[in-house]
């Protein structure tokens, strides 16, 4: 049947045709699905025109967003620039920030001397000063370059980096002292939560008088004094911490004889204003205080030169060092978690990295002469690494910066090979800085010489993950003479190729190019 049906449509062509229109009627929901395949191939040009329009707009902004709109200048951070003075004197101060928001860290600085530079035109006399008085100095951390200078006063004796920021250099307030004739401040000026309201943290300056230490506290945004001075009841020294208790209770803890006394700041604050704030006090610690005879806290084995708050498990702990040892406290009940006996730390120590986000402290033991750089694990107080390295008396602190692989790059100074002052006068002798990383445990690279007289210094991360440098504040070494003050900036990176390497025994067969080349490819990290 199927061959006579295909035969007789080969033989009548146009009766086949016929026949179709003639089957599509009796089956109409396959003539609309006919008619309906037209407006589909429309529906789907218009979705391909659609598509590639999108796509040539999105090409189209990204074109000009990365040719012909311009990107904002980057500034160029030079690797090495320096700033002289004549005839001034420095303060042993520094301090970064970014002062003209260009994202480099500035660095401010102070000096005296009888006028500003010569592209300033302020003078002592202008703030109402003799000659010479005190300058702070702003200056462009990527080129060396003066922001602004200021008198600031007739001289200096305490100088804290406060909030907020004066960008620009102008005063925001200044008063007189009325601390009388035979008052001293004592170092540090310390900084409590907002206690009037403005919302700015206030001062809190101690000040000794004879055998009492007092207290006063100053509006941190217009200076004025809040209530009156108040005794402390102690008999302190200098070296006051503010320490905050698992409790959030704020307590002034500060040396007195072989001691560490405590005063809670409620209490002060109730003592110069007649009411009451939002301090709190901790049950714990008033126990302690009320159990003892003047406000002591904790006896010491000798007397007490540094105080440092650090990071706790659950919150802050204290390290104590004392002319005989060093130990670290709970920041609750003060029981030592760990005690180095036997101890002459030379000054106050600093924090890094030994281990990848493991704290260490860093111990310069002994002398000058006789110096060892101690690495102690800050949780346990077990030794990391140890090293003789002499010193000069009076050379400049220890300093780390965190670097990408969450250790720490620290920078010592110090004179490896020692020369005897019969060999060499003292005032020819070079400071020396040495850079040691952790993962070359074995090896020191002396990074730079300096024979001037090293006032201040610190190693700073001026652009986030970009490129390190130290700073340094060099001048006279008394008030007295006057003479050329520098502040200098060089990038540690650019000072590795020519660096010494020293090797401190035979961990490392590597040669002193492929130690440089380690080196010069540590990157660096802002600390969280």
């Amino acid at each position: 049947m199927g061959d006579n049906k295909d035969l007789e449509a080969e033989i009548h062509p146009l009766k086949n045709e016929d026949r179709k229109p003639q089957e599509n009627l009796g089956n109409p929901l396959k003539s609309e699905n006919l008619k309906s395949k037209p407006r589909q191939s429309r529906l789907s040009r218009c979705r391909t025109v659609a598509f590639f329009l999108s796509l040539f707009i999105c090409l189209f902004v990204v074109f000009v967003v990365s040719f012909i709109i311009p990107c904002p200048d980057r500034p160029s951070s030079q690797g090495m620039w320096r700033l002289d003075y004549n005839a001034a004197v420095p303060y042993d101060f520094l301090a970064m920030g970014d002062v003209n928001r260009d994202k480099i860290q500035d660095v401010l600085f102070l000096f005296k001397n009888t006028n500003s530079s010569n592209n300033f035109t302020r003078s002592c006399a202008d703030e109402g000063f003799s000659t010479p008085c005190a300058f702070v100095a702003a200056v462009s951390g990527a080129n060396g370059s003066v922001l602004w200078e200021r008198p600031v006063a007739q001289d200096v004796a305490l100088v804290k980096c406060a909030v907020p920021q004066a960008s620009d250099g102008e005063t925001l307030w200044s008063h007189s002292s009325n601390l009388g004739g035979n008052a001293s401040v004592l170092s540090p000026l310390l900084q409590v939560p907002d206690v009037d309201g403005d919302g700015a943290p206030d001062l809190l300056i101690l000040v000794r008088e004879g055998h009492e230490v007092s207290g006063a506290i100053y509006s941190g945004s217009t200076g004025y004094q809040i209530g009156h001075r108040g005794s402390l009841g102690v008999d302190g020294d200098g070296g006051a911490l503010l320490h905050v208790t698992r409790t959030g209770a704020h307590y002034i803890l500060l040396p007195c004889a072989s001691a560490l006394c405590g005063v809670s700041v409620k209490r002060l604050y109730e003592r110069v204003t007649g009411r009451d704030g939002q301090f709190k006090e901790d049950s714990y610690w008033e126990n302690m205080l009320s159990s003892s005879a003047h406000r002591r806290l904790l006896p010491s084995s000798g007397a007490v030169r540094y105080l440092m708050n650090v990071p706790g498990k659950a919150g802050q702990d204290v390290l104590l060092v004392s002319s005989e040892a060093c130990m670290l406290l709970d920041g609750q009940d003060l029981v030592p978690r760990w005690t180095l006996g036997a101890t002459q730390v030379l000054r106050k120590p600093i924090l890094g990295h030994y281990k990848p986000d493991t704290l260490a402290v860093v111990i310069e033991n002994g002398t000058s002469i006789d110096r060892q750089i101690l690495l102690l694990d800050l949780s346990t107080g077990s030794m990391l690494w140890s090293q003789h390295l002499p010193s000069l008396p009076g050379g400049p602190p220890s300093t780390s910066l965190m670097t990408a692989d969450h250790r720490s790059a620290f920078f010592f100074w110090g004179l490896h090979e020692l020369v005897s002052a019969d060999e060499m006068g003292l005032q020819d002798m070079q400071h020396s800085l040495y850079m040691f990383h952790p993962t070359l445990p074995g090896i020191l690279l002396e990074l730079a010489n300096v024979t001037a007289n090293i006032v201040a210094f610190d190693a700073v991360l001026f652009e986030p993950s970009r490129h390190a440098a130290y700073v340094l504040l060099t001048g006279p070494p008394s008030s007295d003479t006057p003479g050329l003050v520098s502040v200098t900036k060089h990038k540690v990176q650019d000072l590795v190729p020519s660096s010494r390497v020293v090797h401190l025994g035979d961990s490392s067969s590597d040669s002193d190019q492929a130690i440089r080349d380690r080196f010069t490819r540590l990157r660096y990290r802002s600390e969280v």
